[in-house]
């Protein structure tokens, strides 16, 4: 039986990502829980862009310049008793892959909606990820110091487009320059609006309370008739309809005041549920069973520019990591000691002297992990559900100098287990070819190989329409495949063999002729 000690910490631990539709205030939110967890002392709002102050969690030189969250990181905070593991989801279009891996590792997820805008379609699209896995859904809208749409017909339109059923916790009074604060309705309490204020504003007890009618004269009684009105018209919060992620707790605010926030992050802290479950190929593995073990999610490449380094995300899914224990890496079947993992404090990296379930290591990583494997104290696991995709666009690189071969080789093939972009190399020329979900990750590549590598290559279109991973059971039938359609076979960054379709015609006849052979436009990590 686990111990008592190894339990509380389990029960301590909060995982989650913020999933929402660019400038919805993901990043102003992210930096405000940081700063109300007591992580950084000083939230630097995006807008503030040419200050010196960027944003904690945008590290990378392009972020900075764009303003937006490319990359995704950890960021580790303690509040009230607990310890939140907050994992950046990048909201840009583009990054839908790295994102979508992102969700694999946590345990619920934070929407965030503008007041004005109401759902959009990245978020629809993230929404559609956590219901894979049925994950747990809170709600907070956004910027309700600007005008905005009416909050019933934001819950209505989440209720529609999201099918989800939203159950307010806390109400807006009045928005834009008419914002006076929120009603907690699970407290009977109104939170009075201080612009730019950690502490909170005056809170007044009970909806009847005359010091209401002081403040808000003949608004306080049309304030009561709403309030009577939302609770007869909306859902109540249900703890076990919100973990089968069938209803969101909704909470109104303004990250940029940080407002609002103190009781999101309180009922967050309360509702979402501690590590869960975690299925993989043989068996169901529970966060409080006293063997290590984790997955690996995501693999970024030199978050410190002045050492070539590459880390391995690790999601703990089971057991506690202590300082220079001995792993297995279930894909390689090999052993290995993990002496210095990072833990995350935002922008501060500390050397990790042990890790619990819900927690996420640093590995470093020399070339030997990739995304999807499996760390565990001897068991053979393979956790499931972490998916890689057919890209969408492609394009050939061109080298500038032809003397960087060996250079560009290895940056591409760094930055393609990081998972942002896939590299293909034909059998039969030596082109190298990469795809991508989103146009943006082709200029990352550019950006980083001429920052990272020092190597300065173009692009040119290439005639790809699509790639499929090859499977056969039939050693023979895959060779004879592999002679007959050489032309258009290639091998990916981790070796797998793949069929480069220059149109959608040749893909459909391909199929037709090879019956035997799978052709995959998604491969789950091996």
């Amino acid at each position: 039986m686990a111990n008592q000690d190894f339990l509380n910490e389990i029960n301590k631990r909060r995982t989650f990502a913020i999933i929402s539709h660019p400038d919805a205030g993901k990043t102003t939110l992210t930096e405000k829980l940081l700063y109300f967890g007591g992580a950084i002392q000083m939230a630097g709002s995006v807008k503030s862009r040419k200050t010196d102050r960027h944003a904690t969690s945008d590290w990378m030189e392009m972020e900075k310049e764009r303003g937006i969250s490319v990359t995704s990181s950890v960021m580790q905070f303690p509040y009230r008793d607990r310890i939140v593991n907050l994992l950046d989801t990048p909201g840009h279009a583009d990054f839908s892959e790295d994102t979508y891996r992102t969700l694999t590792a946590v345990d619920s997820a934070l929407m965030v909606i503008d007041s004005a805008k109401g759902v959009e379609e990245r978020t629809i699209k993230l929404m559609e990820v956590c219901r894979l896995r049925d994950t747990p859904i809170l709600t907070f809208v956004n910027k309700l110091d600007r005008e905005g749409r009416e909050p019933i017909e934001l819950l209505d339109e989440v209720e529609t487009i999201l099918n989800i059923q939203c159950a307010p916790i806390t109400w807006p009074i009045g928005m834009g320059k008419g914002f006076k604060g929120i009603f907690h309705l699970l407290n009977d309490s109104v939170h009075i609006f201080e612009p730019h204020s950690k502490e909170a504003g005056e809170i007044i007890e009970g909806l009847d309370n005359p010091r209401l009618d002081e403040l808000f004269g003949s608004m306080a009684e049309d304030l009561r008739e709403e309030i009577e009105l939302v609770r007869g018209a909306s859902h109540e919060f249900d703890l076990d309809e919100f973990l089968a992620g069938r209803l969101t707790p909704v909470f109104f605010g303004s990250a940029m005041n940080n407002f609002g926030i103190t009781e999101l992050m309180d009922s967050f802290v309360e509702y979402a549920p501690p590590p869960q479950p975690r299925e993989t190929k043989t068996r169901e593995v529970d966060a409080a069973e006293e063997a290590f073990s984790g997955f690996v999610f995501k693999i970024q490449a030199n978050m410190d520019p002045k050492h070539r380094d590459r880390i391995a995300f690790l999601r703990v899914c089971s057991g506690k990591y202590t300082k220079g224990m001995k792993l297995h890496q279930a894909r390689i079947g090999k052993d290995v000691t993990i002496a210095n993992a990072v833990t995350f404090m935002a922008a501060e990296r500390e050397q990790a002297e042990e890790a619990y379930p819900g927690d996420i290591l640093g590995l470093h990583n020399h070339g030997t992990i990739q995304i999807g494997d499996t760390f565990t104290q001897g068991e053979d696991l393979q956790f499931t559900g972490i998916p890689y995709f057919a890209p969408e666009l492609f394009r050939r690189v061109r080298l500038k100098d032809p003397l960087k071969n060996k250079a560009l080789l290895k940056g591409l093939q760094q930055l393609s287990e990081e998972g942002a972009t896939q590299l293909f190399r034909p059998l039969d020329n030596n082109d190298l070819i990469l795809g991508a979900v989103g146009v943006l990750q082709f200029d990352v590549v550019i950006h980083r190989l001429k920052g990272e590598y020092n190597v300065e290559c173009a692009y040119e279109a290439v005639q790809v329409y699509t790639a499929r991973w090859v499977y056969c059971d039939d050693v023979r039938k895959l060779e004879e495949f592999k002679k007959k359609a050489s032309q258009n076979l290639a091998l990916d960054g981790a070796g797998n063999l793949t069929y480069i379709a220059p149109t959608r015609v040749n893909l459909d006849l391909t199929m037709e002729r090879w019956p035997d052979i799978d052709f995959r436009a998604t491969r789950e990590h091996l």
